[in-house]
């Protein structure tokens, strides 16, 4: 299966952070668009394309634009470029390799909410993403295309880089919005919601980097023409990463909707020694597993929210029968989300702690079946019972494994317990 390529230009061999070299390739082209169409129609053209979040959350784009009050107060764009999430690595290609894709679609949505400055928040771990993408600001500024009177168009706007310091939790939406404004990432309660009460306190839209990255494309193409790209209610292309027991792992676009099988054998090159798959993680680490019976699922928000799964960031990790220690998958997990909760809500702060004491059990041969129904309970004690999503990104691929793979955990533990005795 070719690779439907509009968003990654890798292979143009272009250098892409000199803004001479993006302004060759097209760059910047939409905005005189942009004040022909006027801020209506641009996100007019963002609702018609069906462009929904791409940062894992799949909420159409466009409509989100549209939540904002009409009541004066000054508005916020905050960028999520935290990228936290295990096994994701699909926008780091723009803060480092294309960053201009993504500001010039940051330029066109201030244009259209109506917004003059925006907030880049990068993870603390992306250093070289950082620097990029500030050298990138740099010089758009020299050249007009950030500051007064952008182009001589009337229009200002202002963008800032904001450096996270390697918080997972802040790549929700909200403890992102407090990280910026100095305080410790920790989720608000919502409502309110962003569109009403987001940074300092002003209407504030949050919009990934490749949701952003987008909006110069759909303007170009026509909204429509983006949206008959991909599947039903799923627009567009999409980045989609392959890692884990593949051949050829990496970075690639597709077509919304492309089945999982496509991605990971055409693009992916097929499983390390050619052996059977085992699990699949579709879209980072706090999606529920998947197994081989699934690999025929559309890659899109729908689909696999029907397989019980979410597309969520769409970087697939791939495990490989005879090469996976499902035990050590399930302490490696649940460590993480112990290590970065927050803390502010009981059932994540105690719960993902007793996950993890139950699957280092698990690993030490300290444990017998009946400690798959105690993670299972774990599980759904923290599911549903904390502010933000956070607990179930925790509970929900570790209960998944619990239930699909229960024979083989069963038959691991009782091994290891008899090695133990």
């Amino acid at each position: 299966m070719p690779e439907q390529r509009i968003l990654l230009r890798s292979h143009l061999g272009v250098d892409f952070t000199r803004l001479d070299d993006y302004i060759k390739h097209g760059g910047f082209a939409m905005w005189a668009k942009a004040q022909t169409l006027g801020p209506a129609g641009v996100t007019a053209e963002v609702k018609a394309s069906g462009l929904r979040g791409r940062g894992g959350a799949g909420f159409p784009t466009g409509v989100k634009w549209g939540f904002l009050p009409n009541d004066g107060r000054t508005r916020y764009l905050v960028v999520n470029a935290d990228e936290g999430e295990p096994g994701t690595f699909k926008d780091r290609y723009f803060l480092e390799l294309d960053p201009f894709r993504q500001l010039e679609g940051i330029l066109l949505a201030c244009y259209a909410i109506g917004a003059h400055v925006s907030y880049i928040y990068i993870r603390g771990e992306y250093w070289n993403s950082k620097k990029v993408t500030q050298d990138a600001i740099d010089q758009l500024y020299a050249a007009g295309w950030l500051g007064k009177n952008i182009q001589g168009s009337g229009f200002d706007c202002d963008v800032y880089v904001h450096s996270g310091a390697g918080a997972y939790i802040c790549g929700e939406e909200t403890a992102l919005i407090e990280s910026i404004e100095g305080k410790p990432g920790m989720p608000r309660l919502k409502p309110p919601f962003p569109a009403n009460y987001g940074a300092f306190g002003m209407p504030t839209i949050v919009n990934n980097t490749e949701t952003l990255a987008s909006v110069p494309v759909i303007l170009e193409m026509g909204g429509q023409a983006w949206s008959d790209l991909g599947s039903p209610r799923n627009g567009g292309t999409k980045l989609v990463g392959v890692a884990g027991h593949v051949k050829n792992p990496g970075l690639f676009e597709v077509p919304m909707g492309t089945p999982m099988r496509e991605i990971i054998y055409d693009l992916g090159g097929g499983i390390l020694d050619d052996r059977a798959i085992l699990a699949i993680i579709p879209g980072g680490s706090s999606c529920p597993f998947l197994t081989a019976e699934d690999l025929d699922v559309p890659m899109d928000f729908d689909s696999l929210k029907s397989k019980g799964s979410m597309l969520g960031t769409a970087c697939i990790t791939v495990m490989a029968e005879g090469l996976t220690d499902l035990l050590e998958v399930m302490r490696r997990i649940t460590g993480f989300y112990e290590h970065e909760s927050c803390g502010q809500c009981t059932p994540c702060r105690q719960g993902t702690g007793w996950l993890y004491a139950i699957a280092d059990k698990m690993c030490k041969g300290q444990a017998d079946e009946s400690h798959i129904d105690l993670l299972i309970s774990a599980c759904n004690n923290i599911d549903g019972n904390t502010i933000c999503a956070h607990g179930e990104a925790a509970a929900w691929p570790i209960r998944s494994i619990a239930k699909k793979f229960r024979p083989q955990l069963a038959a691991e533990i009782a091994k290891r317990a008899a090695a133990r005795a």
